[in-house]
């Protein structure tokens, strides 16, 4: 006797869904938040990578501002590791405070008010967008640069299909997307501590002439430009390099996708990220200065510091290929900070009625899967109106992403006042490294 099957036939266009995005989780399921959620070393490739990457950009244009006055290269390089763990602890306490995520939106909202939060929560979400925009531009820009010329016509199709495949991996699931990317960034990490390692290492006695050299050019331009002169041309070059810093807020925005204890994880990814950006970025600035390396026309300076690093190895030129199609990979792990982070800042504007109360709803993958495909579209939108150029893109996102800084350290800075009046004083290395932050 033939039982009848009651479940329900699926259709055609359900079935290829099925295929690309996965079956439904169960809700029910005990363990499912474990499953699902981020381990520190877990999100700090998902989140870390947003700021990592920016150390194949950041440095190179702190140096070439420099022009020929080159030693304070070495200056550069402590401020920016010094900057990287200022504001990495300032966003550490917005996670202690804040542990439910929402970074900028949240801190700006609670502690300025719910105007403040409207315009922190909306460059936050232009930032992402934009985040997404300039790390596959960028990642296209890497990986044709290696390409004949006449492929240049396919960088725009190329970049779009990135687009499309990290709309789809987040479809699935944060930690599958996450997961995918993993070993591009251990890639990166491998290569990058090889060249900075080892160009370290190779040029340690030469640190003397370099220094002895140094030291006669910072004399000759105190007696012709002076100090403030050198001042001048040191703060133009470290603003120049401010692209370096951007990345570093969004551990504190995804929060609810960490695993218990999720402050602690938090707080350990930020580690994570806060230490190999300032080892890459700083360990760049250092090897620029101990190489004496001059721009040149078509190349990167990380790519001529590998040509010249990796010279005398076996395979040396592709090692150096790997290590600079590492960076260009690296940024596509970026943007993915702009999938994780957006839909989230949606979901909590959402719960606030400034958004659909749509964007806070969870698809059957237990993804915000609205907020997904409008991160994907606005990104599409983007990349079309400025057909793809970086040097356009840069410039929407740095004021998006200092606007928010500025807000949710204010605004940080604030509550901090406000708890050490009633503490007698207790939170006061807090308010002062808020104050410190917004003066950078």
């Amino acid at each position: 006797m033939n039982i009848p099957d009651n479940k329900p036939q699926q259709t055609f266009f359900e079935r290829i869904r099925r295929r690309f995005i996965g079956v439904p989780r169960n809700i029910n399921e005990p363990s499912l938040f474990h499953k699902i959620s981020l381990i520190p070393i877990l999100a700090w490739i998902g989140l870390g990578a947003d700021g990592l990457s920016s150390s194949s950009y950041g440095p190179e244009e702190a140096f070439k501002a420099l022009g020929p006055h080159t030693y304070l290269a070495i200056f550069i390089a402590i401020a920016t590791a010094f900057t990287v763990f200022i504001i990495a602890y300032a966003y550490s306490r917005i996670i202690e405070h804040f542990p439910h995520g929402g970074g900028g939106y949240i801190v700006a909202t609670h502690t300025i008010s719910g105007k403040a939060g409207v315009i922190a929560g909306s460059a936050l979400l232009v930032d992402y967008i934009l985040t997404i925009t300039v790390s596959l531009a960028s990642c296209g820009d890497a990986i044709f640069s290696f390409l004949p010329p006449a492929f240049l016509h396919y960088k725009m199709p190329f970049v779009v299909g990135l687009i499309i495949l990290l709309v789809l991996m987040n479809l699935r699931g944060v930690k599958e997307s996450i997961t995918f990317l993993a070993p591009i960034f251990i890639v990166f990490l491998i290569t990058h501590a090889l060249l900075i390692g080892y160009g370290l290492g190779t040029h340690l006695g030469e640190v003397g002439p370099v220094l002895e050299k140094y030291r006669g050019s910072m004399n000759q331009d105190l007696s012709t430009i002076g100090f403030v002169g050198i001042m001048a041309i040191f703060l133009r070059a470290f603003s120049m390099g401010g692209g370096t810093y951007t990345g570093i807020e969004a551990v504190s925005n995804a929060m609810n996708v960490m695993r218990e204890p999720r402050v602690q994880t938090g707080k350990r990814t930020m580690v994570y990220l806060a230490v190999s950006l300032a080892v890459t970025a700083s360990g760049l600035l250092f090897c620029y200065a101990l190489f004496s390396i001059k721009p040149i026309e078509g190349m990167t300076l990380n790519a001529i510091l590998a040509d010249r690093t990796f010279s005398g190895w076996p395979l040396g030129g592709v090692l150096a290929i790997i290590t600079i199609l590492s960076e260009g990979a690296l940024l596509m792990v970026g943007s993915q900070a702009g999938f994780i982070d957006g839909p989230r800042v949606m979901a909590n504007m959402a719960v606030d009625s400034w958004l659909p109360r749509r964007f806070s709803a969870l698809s059957e993958r237990l993804t915000m899967q609205n907020g997904v495909l409008l991160m994907g579209a606005a990104s599409l939108a983007v990349l079309f109106y400025t057909n793809g150029s970086v040097s356009a893109l840069v410039v929407m996102y740095s004021i998006n992403v200092f606007l928010t800084f500025s807000l949710s350290q204010f605004g940080m800075a604030k509550f901090f006042s406000r708890i050490g009046i009633r503490t007698r004083g207790g939170q006061d290395t807090s308010l002062f490294i808020s104050l410190v932050w917004l003066s950078v």
